[in-house]
């Protein structure tokens, strides 16, 4: 699939407000609103649009530890391990990584003794050689759809 400038121009939109009207991205874009539906439509099926979300604040819900933990795995264990993590509750994000650690993930816990909690279940994880938590003091800047 070939994104072009209006794709990634209608993704920039969505990405900063995913319930805008069709009808404001088509005046944004100039072209019709049947196009635009057309397009998503097409970003959809094609997995460029994965799924519409929000950006939530954690510290505002109650959670007030957040952590980006750098999991060690053994060779050949690096999918179970990310799957196993994954499947936390406590875990948003799960990613296999280059560099210091194999799987990174994103922990949201209400508070430390949680969070510590969250990271002696991840060590005990069959494959897991070592965890690397960072804990996040103050959030700059939230995650955007797409770089800008």
């Amino acid at each position: 699939m070939i994104v072009d400038e209006k794709d990634l121009k209608i993704l920039k939109i969505l990405a900063s407000n995913s319930r805008i009207p069709l009808t404001h991205l088509a005046h944004e874009l100039r072209i019709t609103d049947v196009a635009i539906k057309k397009r998503i439509k097409r970003l959809e099926e094609d997995g460029v649009i994965i799924r519409y979300t929000i950006v939530v604040d954690p510290e505002k819900i109650g959670y007030n530890s957040v952590a980006w933990i750098g999991i060690n795995v053994e060779p050949g264990k690096i999918i179970a391990v990310a799957k196993k993590v994954s499947e936390l509750s406590n875990v948003i994000f799960v990613a296999l990584a280059s560099g210091d650690h194999e799987v990174v993930a994103e922990v949201w816990a209400r508070n430390n003794n949680e969070l510590a909690k969250i990271i002696e279940a991840i060590g005990k994880i069959d494959g897991v050689t070592g965890v690397y938590p960072s804990i996040v003091l103050d959030i700059i800047k939230h995650r955007t759809g797409l770089p800008e």
